[in-house]
Protein backbone atom coordinates (compact mmCIF):
# COMPACT_ATOMS: atom_id res chain seq x y z
CA UNK A 1 0.00 0.00 0.00
CA UNK A 2 1.23 3.24 -1.37
CA UNK A 3 1.88 6.03 1.52
CA UNK A 4 1.34 9.89 0.85
CA UNK A 5 4.87 10.58 2.07
CA UNK A 6 6.74 11.33 -1.05
CA UNK A 7 10.66 10.25 -0.41
CA UNK A 8 13.47 12.72 -1.27
CA UNK A 9 15.95 10.77 -3.56
CA UNK A 10 19.39 12.90 -3.28
CA UNK A 11 21.64 14.21 -6.33
CA UNK A 12 24.94 12.93 -5.99
CA UNK A 13 27.31 15.72 -5.57
CA UNK A 14 29.92 15.03 -8.69
CA UNK A 15 26.46 15.75 -11.05
CA UNK A 16 25.90 19.32 -9.38
CA UNK A 17 29.13 19.94 -9.59
CA UNK A 18 29.25 19.19 -13.16
CA UNK A 19 25.90 21.28 -13.99
CA UNK A 20 27.58 24.26 -12.21
CA UNK A 21 30.32 23.89 -14.39
CA UNK A 22 28.72 23.56 -17.24
CA UNK A 23 26.34 26.92 -16.72
CA UNK A 24 29.10 28.67 -16.60
CA UNK A 25 31.27 27.13 -19.36
CA UNK A 26 27.89 28.36 -21.74
CA UNK A 27 27.69 31.83 -20.11
CA UNK A 28 31.10 32.52 -20.84
CA UNK A 29 30.70 31.44 -24.40
CA UNK A 30 27.63 33.36 -24.60
CA UNK A 31 30.04 36.44 -23.23
CA UNK A 32 32.74 35.83 -25.81
CA UNK A 33 30.17 35.58 -28.70
CA UNK A 34 28.92 38.99 -27.45
CA UNK A 35 32.37 40.28 -27.41
CA UNK A 36 33.32 38.49 -30.73
CA UNK A 37 29.95 40.20 -32.19
CA UNK A 38 30.29 43.93 -30.89
CA UNK A 39 33.55 43.77 -32.38
CA UNK A 40 33.43 42.83 -35.94
CA UNK A 41 30.82 45.57 -35.85
CA UNK A 42 33.34 47.98 -33.80
CA UNK A 43 35.87 47.15 -36.80
CA UNK A 44 33.22 47.28 -39.33
CA UNK A 45 32.28 51.26 -38.27
CA UNK A 46 36.05 51.58 -37.90
CA UNK A 47 36.60 51.00 -41.56
CA UNK A 48 33.64 53.11 -42.76
CA UNK A 49 34.44 56.13 -40.90
CA UNK A 50 38.03 55.92 -42.42
CA UNK A 51 36.57 55.46 -45.62
CA UNK A 52 34.69 58.40 -45.14
CA UNK A 53 37.31 60.85 -43.83
CA UNK A 54 39.51 59.83 -46.35
CA UNK A 55 36.81 60.93 -49.28
CA UNK A 56 36.68 63.77 -46.82
CA UNK A 57 40.23 64.41 -47.34
CA UNK A 58 40.46 64.57 -50.48
CA UNK A 59 37.86 66.71 -51.42
CA UNK A 60 38.35 70.80 -52.25
CA UNK A 61 38.37 73.04 -48.54
CA UNK A 62 35.78 74.67 -49.30
CA UNK A 63 33.62 71.93 -50.55
CA UNK A 64 30.97 72.03 -47.62
CA UNK A 65 30.25 75.43 -49.05
CA UNK A 66 29.36 74.92 -52.19
CA UNK A 67 27.44 71.80 -51.15
CA UNK A 68 25.65 73.83 -49.14
CA UNK A 69 25.22 76.27 -52.17
CA UNK A 70 24.02 74.08 -54.56
CA UNK A 71 20.98 72.75 -52.25
CA UNK A 72 20.48 76.29 -51.68
CA UNK A 73 19.98 76.93 -55.44
CA UNK A 74 18.04 73.88 -56.03
CA UNK A 75 15.70 74.36 -53.24
CA UNK A 76 15.39 78.27 -55.03
CA UNK A 77 14.73 76.31 -58.66
CA UNK A 78 12.06 74.44 -57.05
CA UNK A 79 10.40 76.93 -55.46
CA UNK A 80 10.45 79.38 -58.42
CA UNK A 81 8.89 76.80 -60.14
CA UNK A 82 5.89 76.08 -57.79
CA UNK A 83 5.50 80.29 -57.59
CA UNK A 84 5.21 79.88 -61.25
CA UNK A 85 3.29 77.09 -61.24
CA UNK A 86 0.40 79.21 -58.95
CA UNK A 87 0.68 81.92 -60.90
CA UNK A 88 2.60 84.15 -58.06
CA UNK A 89 5.50 86.34 -58.01
CA UNK A 90 9.12 84.37 -56.26
CA UNK A 91 10.03 87.52 -54.87
CA UNK A 92 7.60 89.01 -53.03
CA UNK A 93 6.43 85.34 -51.43
CA UNK A 94 10.19 85.34 -50.54
CA UNK A 95 10.01 88.34 -48.91
CA UNK A 96 6.92 87.08 -46.95
CA UNK A 97 8.23 84.60 -45.54
CA UNK A 98 11.28 86.32 -43.72
CA UNK A 99 10.75 87.03 -40.37
CA UNK A 100 11.21 90.51 -38.71
CA UNK A 101 14.03 88.68 -36.76
CA UNK A 102 15.77 87.56 -39.40
CA UNK A 103 15.95 90.81 -41.10
CA UNK A 104 16.68 92.66 -38.56
CA UNK A 105 20.12 90.15 -38.15
CA UNK A 106 21.00 90.56 -42.01
CA UNK A 107 20.90 94.40 -41.49
CA UNK A 108 23.11 94.25 -38.76
CA UNK A 109 25.50 91.48 -40.71
CA UNK A 110 25.05 94.14 -43.57
CA UNK A 111 26.43 97.36 -41.45
CA UNK A 112 28.88 95.21 -39.61
CA UNK A 113 31.02 94.32 -43.05
CA UNK A 114 30.98 98.16 -44.40
CA UNK A 115 29.81 100.05 -41.54
CA UNK A 116 31.32 103.35 -43.20
CA UNK A 117 30.72 103.07 -47.05
CA UNK A 118 32.23 106.63 -47.15
CA UNK A 119 30.88 109.70 -48.67
CA UNK A 120 28.78 108.94 -51.86
CA UNK A 121 26.47 112.82 -51.79
CA UNK A 122 25.25 115.33 -48.92
CA UNK A 123 22.00 113.24 -48.29
CA UNK A 124 23.98 110.19 -47.62
CA UNK A 125 25.78 111.72 -45.64
CA UNK A 126 22.77 113.44 -44.12
CA UNK A 127 20.86 110.23 -43.28
CA UNK A 128 23.94 109.05 -41.48
CA UNK A 129 24.04 111.62 -39.41
CA UNK A 130 20.67 111.31 -38.28
CA UNK A 131 20.85 107.88 -37.63
CA UNK A 132 23.83 108.47 -35.53
CA UNK A 133 22.71 110.87 -33.34
CA UNK A 134 19.15 109.53 -33.28
CA UNK A 135 21.31 106.38 -31.50
CA UNK A 136 22.41 108.66 -28.85
CA UNK A 137 19.10 109.69 -27.75
CA UNK A 138 18.30 108.20 -24.55
CA UNK A 139 14.79 108.89 -23.66
CA UNK A 140 13.34 110.62 -20.31
CA UNK A 141 9.99 108.94 -19.75
CA UNK A 142 9.34 110.78 -16.44
CA UNK A 143 9.48 113.95 -18.34
CA UNK A 144 7.58 112.00 -20.86
CA UNK A 145 4.52 111.30 -18.67
CA UNK A 146 4.62 114.73 -16.61
CA UNK A 147 4.35 116.90 -20.08
CA UNK A 148 1.68 114.17 -21.46
CA UNK A 149 -0.42 115.12 -18.14
CA UNK A 150 0.10 118.33 -18.50
CA UNK A 151 -0.91 118.68 -21.95
CA UNK A 152 -3.46 116.70 -22.02
CA UNK A 153 -5.29 116.46 -25.48
CA UNK A 154 -3.04 118.98 -26.66
CA UNK A 155 -0.21 116.73 -26.29
CA UNK A 156 -0.79 115.03 -29.67
CA UNK A 157 -0.97 118.49 -31.52
CA UNK A 158 -3.45 118.78 -34.30
CA UNK A 159 -4.20 122.23 -36.61
CA UNK A 160 -6.30 123.68 -33.89
CA UNK A 161 -3.70 123.61 -30.91
CA UNK A 162 -2.02 126.33 -29.70
CA UNK A 163 0.80 125.18 -27.75
CA UNK A 164 3.40 125.96 -30.32
CA UNK A 165 6.60 127.94 -28.54
CA UNK A 166 5.31 127.49 -25.01
CA UNK A 167 7.80 124.90 -24.62
CA UNK A 168 11.01 125.36 -22.55
CA UNK A 169 13.81 123.10 -22.63
CA UNK A 170 15.36 121.88 -19.56
CA UNK A 171 18.96 122.92 -18.85
CA UNK A 172 20.48 119.95 -18.58
CA UNK A 173 18.63 119.38 -22.43
CA UNK A 174 20.42 122.92 -23.64
CA UNK A 175 23.83 121.32 -22.07
CA UNK A 176 23.64 118.10 -24.06
CA UNK A 177 22.86 120.09 -27.44
CA UNK A 178 25.85 122.25 -26.38
CA UNK A 179 27.84 119.34 -25.71
CA UNK A 180 26.76 117.79 -29.25
CA UNK A 181 27.65 120.64 -31.04
CA UNK A 182 30.92 121.63 -29.60
CA UNK A 183 32.05 117.66 -30.77
CA UNK A 184 30.64 117.51 -33.84
CA UNK A 185 32.47 121.55 -34.62
CA UNK A 186 35.77 119.57 -33.40
CA UNK A 187 34.49 116.99 -35.63
CA UNK A 188 34.72 118.95 -38.77
CA UNK A 189 37.65 121.28 -38.31
CA UNK A 190 39.50 117.80 -38.57
CA UNK A 191 38.47 117.39 -42.08
CA UNK A 192 37.91 120.76 -43.63
CA UNK A 193 40.96 122.59 -43.02
CA UNK A 194 41.08 126.39 -44.22
CA UNK A 195 43.70 126.77 -46.83
CA UNK A 196 46.22 129.48 -46.14
CA UNK A 197 45.72 132.66 -48.47
CA UNK A 198 48.56 134.36 -50.11
CA UNK A 199 48.07 138.38 -50.38
CA UNK A 200 51.07 138.43 -52.92
CA UNK A 201 49.66 135.31 -55.26
CA UNK A 202 48.26 136.96 -58.54
CA UNK A 203 44.47 137.03 -58.96
CA UNK A 204 43.59 135.14 -62.13
CA UNK A 205 39.82 133.77 -60.96
CA UNK A 206 36.52 135.47 -60.76
CA UNK A 207 35.23 133.15 -57.69
CA UNK A 208 35.88 130.41 -55.56
CA UNK A 209 34.98 127.79 -58.34
CA UNK A 210 36.86 129.46 -60.82
CA UNK A 211 39.97 129.55 -58.58
CA UNK A 212 39.75 125.51 -57.97
CA UNK A 213 39.61 125.06 -61.31
CA UNK A 214 42.72 127.25 -62.18
CA UNK A 215 44.92 125.19 -59.51
CA UNK A 216 43.85 121.72 -60.73
CA UNK A 217 44.81 123.26 -64.48
CA UNK A 218 48.31 124.59 -63.27
CA UNK A 219 48.77 121.30 -61.10
CA UNK A 220 48.87 118.88 -64.06
CA UNK A 221 49.39 121.75 -67.37
CA UNK A 222 51.58 124.32 -65.84
CA UNK A 223 55.10 122.45 -66.53
CA UNK A 224 53.80 122.62 -70.14
CA UNK A 225 52.58 126.13 -70.08
CA UNK A 226 55.02 128.04 -68.11
CA UNK A 227 56.93 129.37 -70.81
CA UNK A 228 54.22 130.51 -73.04
CA UNK A 229 52.97 132.38 -69.62
CA UNK A 230 56.36 134.21 -68.93
CA UNK A 231 56.46 135.44 -72.93
CA UNK A 232 52.88 136.97 -72.53
CA UNK A 233 53.41 138.85 -69.13
CA UNK A 234 56.84 139.73 -70.16
CA UNK A 235 55.20 140.82 -73.90
CA UNK A 236 57.54 139.00 -75.95
CA UNK A 237 54.80 135.89 -77.11
CA UNK A 238 54.94 135.51 -81.09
Amino acid sequence: MASGVEVFTPVPEEETTESLASQKREERLRKFRELHFKRNEARKQNHQEVVEEDKRLKLPSNWEAKKARLEYELMVDEKKKECAERGENYHRVKLLEISAEDAERWERKKKKKNPDPGFSGYAEAQQRQYQRLTKQIKPDMESYERQREEYGEDFHPTSNSLIHGTHVPTKEGVDRMVQDLEKQIEKRAKYSRRRAYNDDADIDYINERNAKFNKKAERFYGKYTAEIKQNLERGTAV
